[in-house]
């Protein structure tokens, strides 16, 4: 009754996997990821080089041997 209920939806996105098929959408999903990461990343609110590089080489953690304590004597 004038509004998009569910099973129009669901006959839309039949017609549309039938018109361009699941390979076709992946891959126009993949681009419109890659311009929106693009945009974000040239408007300076996206993921830098170093954040990347940073995130694919994660540090390793210290170890308890490897820490000095030092002690104040009175």
């Amino acid at each position: 009754m004038g509004g998009i209920g569910i099973w129009q939806l669901l006959i839309v996105l039949m017609i549309v996997f039938m018109l361009f098929g699941t390979k076709r959408l992946k891959g126009l999903g993949a681009d419109v990821g890659d311009a929106i990461q693009g945009f974000r990343k040239s408007m300076g609110n996206g993921p830098s080089e170093e954040d990347s590089i940073s995130q694919a080489k994660p540090q390793a953690p210290l170890q308890a041997d490897s820490v000095q304590h030092t002690e104040h004597q009175r």
